[in-house]
Parts: C-alpha cells; structure tokens; sequence
C-alpha cells in the first residue's frame, strides 16, 4: 500500500528565549509581546537544529510505519536518511519558545501546494494539513480521483474556510476534521458537502482526543517537546492513517497516534516497533495484576505518605513547623531513607511534590524507592468539593444530595496525569471519596444520601479504568469517616451499600479487579460515639462486611487508620486478621498510624532524624507483627 501526499514542508527555526521578563511587554488585554529590538548581548538565545515541519512530518510517520510514502514534487526520503531539502523551496516559520510558551512567526500566507500527477500507481493520495489549495490544484486532484478509482483520497480538514478543499469532500474515503464540534457550529456548515458525508468515514481530531466510529483516544497537544500545532496534529493524522493501511484496529491505531504524540521529539518520531512496545507495555493485564499482586504480599503493608499541601500545613502548624518545602522533603526524606523499610513495606503512596522530590544525595524519591525493591505509586485525586458549592458532571439534575456531603475532584485531565506519571516510573495511583455518617433527630442515618454514594463511585469506577489504561494499578479509596456520631452496626450497613455499589460500577467500566486494590475504612463506631468498639467487636464486623461484598477475584484489600490512634489502628489490625481467611490478601496502607510518633520526635528539627526513624520503625514492625497474629 502505497500514499501520496499533497502538502508543504516547512523550516521550522525554533529560538528558545531566557524566562527574563524584562523582555516581554504586557498590553491591556493581559497579552505578552516580545521586544524584538532586544541586545542580543543582554537577553541569551539559542537556536534548535532547523526542523522541517508541515507534509514532511506525515512523511516521516508514515515512512517510519513502514508505509511506502513520498510527497508530490519533491524527494524528501527518511527511510534512506537523504533528507536532504536542497530541491524543496521551503517556507520558513519562526517559533519563539519562552517557558512553556510557544509563540508563532509563519507567513501571512504559504504558497499554493503544487500537485503534479504521479506516473506510478498509487493506493493512497493524503491532502495533509499543510495543504495550501487554489483551484487549479484541486481540479487537478479531483480529475486524477476520477481517472484512478482505486485510489482513496485521504483529506484533512482544518475548517470550512476553502471552497477548493471543501470541494474534493464528495471524493473522499476518509476524512480527518479538526474539531468537529466547532466547525459544525460554523456558518458554512450548513451549506458544505461534509454535511453530507458518512460520519463513518469522519475521524475528529482535537486537542484534547481523537474519536473515530464510538471510540475516543484522550490526548494532549499542548506544547508537546515544543512542537507547534501543525506538527502534533499531523503526528496524530499520520499515525492513523498509516495504522489503519497497516490493519490494525480503531482502538489500536487511536493508541498509537497518542504514544507517537507523546513519545516523539523535534528530531524524530516513533517506529513502528516502538510504538508497538508502549502500547503493550501498557495495556500488559498481566503485568498490572504482577504490581497489584506484589503490593498487597503480607506480612508487608503499604506506606501512606500522600499528604496533600492543606494536610501537611495541618501537620506541621500543630507542632509550630514552618510549611517550607525543604522541611516537607526533610519529613519524607525521614521515612523513605528508613533502615530496612523495604522488609515492611511493598509499596509507598507519594505525592505530586512528593514525587519530584529527592534524597539527600540527590537521587529523585520515586528511582530511590524502585532500587530499593518498593513499588512507588502516586496520589492522583484533587480533594473534596462539596455539593453545595458545586456538583461532578455525572450528577444527575434530579441528585437528592445534602448539600455538606463531598464528591472528589481530579479526572479533568487524568488521563494526561496518569500518562506524566507512568513516564516518571510511578506503578500505581490512589483515589479517596469520603462519606460521613449524619443521623437525623431520630437516629436514623441522614447521610451518605444514596445519590453522594453512587456519583463518587462512578467517580472512582471513571479513575479506575483510566489507571489501568495508563498502566497503572488503582486503588479505590471509599472512607467512612471515623470522625462522627454513629454506631458499629451503621457504619458496618453504610460501608456495605457503599462496596456493593462500588464494584457494580467498577464492573460497568470493565475495570479488571485481579488489576485494582481495595483501601477501606475498618468497621467501627465513630469516633464522637459514647461507647467504643472493641477489636473483638471490629474484626468481626468488618470480616463479614468484607466477605459479604467484596469480589473474590479482587487483588487485595488494604486497610486506612482514619484518625484512630496509633495502638488503636494496630489492635484492630490484628483482630481483623484473626477473622481471616480471606479470599484475597488483607494488609495495612497507613499514613498517621504510622507517621505520628515520628513527626513528633523530628518536629522539624533535622538533629532529631535518627529518633523520628527510630519511632517509625517501631511502627512498621508493630503493624506487621499484627498481620501474622
């Protein structure tokens, strides 16, 4: 199969600025404009190798894809490294990057594209996006379409704006259209022969997705290595259309074009080999249920030391701490450079700052953990909001929620998270929806509302297979907060309808539960209840809890302290043990329970460390020692 592409090349000159912004003017409208009659001498500069852009990035995918390619007048060739632009009048494009920003100097307008009829027979003729048509060009294509039936015509449309490109639509056998969604709202639309099309031959492509025929690809464009939007957007093109030459499937090419965007730099994109070794790397089922596996091996638990900036502060206000970022990396550091942690631990839950963070020595947190054999993981959700400030897009308009219950922010933009995340050497991610028990004047319970339960369990049904698609273990975090006025018994029916609509919705979106992880409060009174639980009574009630709602084929269950004391958390551990067996491992992912002691014997004093990792340790064996009773 053979394609032909119709486009120009461009020469990309990328001139990478300093962040000084005593170069940079800030008009009215809150825009930055660069001062170009700048000292060359004062404000540094660089330019990048000069990249050709435009129809020679397709050329590249697709050569690289193993789908023989060439462009119309010209014999740009990335397969025999001659590319060599010497016959190709280049249009020039200048790219200002200053931080994350990239600025754009391209001509008021590109050339017309030259097609000249190809000698030798073609399966494939694509107007890639860099395609400037007149109407010569276009009657040109059209004539050559009609004189070569078993040629496709492959077009890419940016907007409704050329009456020479809208022209060639009849004739097309597939069509990429840049956000469809808003070009259907355009005044053209009405009268343009896209409307007529068969939308299944429409692939829409955007910045944030592609879609093609009911299956969407999340995707992000934004600034990726620098590139500009006509270089991601033909990655993204290119990679489908060559996937689907090559015959892989809808689902399987979307993922490639998403990889390829992801994964591919100013100098060069992806093969097909490496494309083909990320996506089975991480889509591999069984090497998630290896990590979920391995997270939840007993007598070991795992470390919870995901606190939130909001928490920390907390924390650290009660023992007049200042909150510094050095002190947060100092608290860590504590724990992570613990003798023999990898004895108790599996796993560790960081935090985004956590996770970017490092050792004394200056080795970065998350490769610190790996060398030492823990599975370092990664808290992904961004809070609670409550419903009364403002409600999740799954809720429905009829929800019946008391406005003070919470929902979990955090999946706009997950999936790119997730992706940032797998890239930094993270294996598995965290997700926490809290419910608290409120009881009427009667006694009976108020809350959780049935409505709170099951929006934040799609929530986190939503989390959970997005993780698994990133290649990334969840870990579904539905917390009865102990903090409240109930007894035994409520908690233990609350926690129950909780779990059996959690993993109905988990089941809805085919989330692999050999793949996922468990994290659940212990059945217990709450904490403002006259007459406490006793260990006896909490292993009991949460083993029965447990074995009565929750699958067999999950990979483990994984118990939080909640805010109970520190013997507290650990006695209960070890009654719930001794109510095992269970069909599935049962260990501990502490944070306080086995924090506490330590930051109160550090207090942010860095020449109390060996005591802070003295009391930690102690904990560390306590709660391991409870798995084995």
């Amino acid at each position: 199969m053979s394609v032909l592409i119709v486009g120009n090349i461009t020469d990309d000159v990328y001139i990478n600025l300093d962040s000084r912004l005593e170069h940079l003017e800030t008009d009215k409208n809150n825009v930055k404009w660069l001062d170009l009659a700048f000292n060359a001498s004062e404000h540094h500069y660089f330019n990048h190798d000069n990249s050709l852009g435009g129809a020679a990035i397709s050329l590249e995918v697709l050569q690289k894809l193993g789908v023989p390619t060439s462009i119309s007048n010209s014999k740009l060739n990335f397969n025999e490294n001659t590319n060599s632009s010497a016959d190709i009048t280049l249009a020039h494009r200048y790219i200002l990057i200053n931080d994350d920003a990239v600025t754009y100097f391209a001509p008021s307008k590109f050339k017309d594209t030259i097609f000249t009829p190809p000698t030798e027979t073609i399966d494939y003729l694509y107007i890639d996006r860099s395609a400037t048509l007149d109407y010569s060009t276009a009657e040109a294509i059209k004539s050559y379409i009609e004189t070569n039936p078993d040629t496709g015509l492959i077009l890419y449309l940016q907007h409704l704006e050329n009456p020479y490109l809208n022209s060639l639509l009849p004739e097309a056998s597939l069509v990429f259209c840049e956000k469809l969604s808003e070009i259907k709202t355009a005044p053209e639309y009405s009268s343009s022969p896209l409307k007529d099309l068969d939308p299944e031959i429409i692939i829409d492509i955007a910045e944030t997705h592609l879609a093609y025929q009911g299956i969407k690809e999340k995707i992000s464009v934004h600034n990726i290595d620098m590139f500009t939007h006509l270089s991601t957007y033909s990655i993204a093109s290119a990679t489908v259309l060559g996937c689907f030459i090559l015959g892989y499937s809808v689902e399987e090419s979307l993922a490639f074009a998403r990889i390829n965007l992801e994964h591919s730099s100013l100098d060069s994109t992806l093969s097909l080999e490496q494309l083909k070794s990320h996506f089975e790397s991480h889509t591999s089922t069984d090497n998630l249920n290896l990590i979920a596996t391995s997270l939840v091996l007993k007598p070991k638990g795992i470390l919870a030391a995901d606190e939130s900036g909001g928490s920390i502060h907390k924390k650290f206000e009660q023992l007049n701490i200042p909150d510094t970022f050095e002190n947060r990396r100092d608290y860590r550091n504590i724990f992570f450079t613990t003798k023999d942690l990898e004895k108790y631990v599996n796993g560790v839950i960081l935090f985004d700052e956590t996770a970017r963070q490092t050792t004394d020595d200056g080795q970065n947190f998350v490769q610190y953990l790996t060398d030492r054999r823990i599975i370092p993981g990664i808290k992904v959700d961004q809070g609670l909001e409550k419903f009364g400030d403002s409600a999740p897009q799954n809720a429905p308009e009829d929800a019946k929620v008391h406005p003070d219950e919470t929902w979990t922010k955090g999946l706009d933009g997950l999936d790119s998270r997730l992706r940032e995340y797998y890239d930094m050497g993270l294996r598995f991610a965290k997700w926490r929806a809290a419910f608290e028990i409120r009881l009427d004047k009667d006694g009976n319970i108020l809350t959780p509302t049935d409505s709170a339960i099951e929006i934040n369990c799609d929530i986190l049904a939503d989390y959970a297979h997005e993780c698994q698609k990133a290649g990334l273990v969840p870990i579904v975090e539905p917390e009865v907060v102990y903090d409240g006025y109930y007894t035994v018994d409520q908690n233990s029916s609350t926690t129950a309808k909780i779990l059996d609509c959690l993993f109905q919705k988990l089941s809805d979106k085919n989330v692999d539960l050999p793949a996922c992880i468990l994290k659940v409060n212990m059945a217990l009174a709450g904490k403002r209840y006259e007459t406490q639980s006793t260990p006896e009574e909490v292993g009991e009630q949460t083993a029965k809890v447990l074995k009565d709602h929750v699958p067999a084929e999950l990979a483990g269950v994984v118990f939080l302290s909640g805010g109970q004391t520190v013997e507290q958390a650990t006695d209960n551990l070890a009654a719930v043990t001794k109510n095992g067996p269970f069909p599935w491992p049962v260990t501990f992912s502490f944070a306080r329970a086995l924090q506490d002691p330590a930051l109160y014997a550090w207090a942010g004093d860095n020449n109390n460390t060996d005591a802070a990792r003295e009391a930690f340790l102690a904990r560390l064996i306590a709660n391991t020692n409870a798995l084995k009773s």
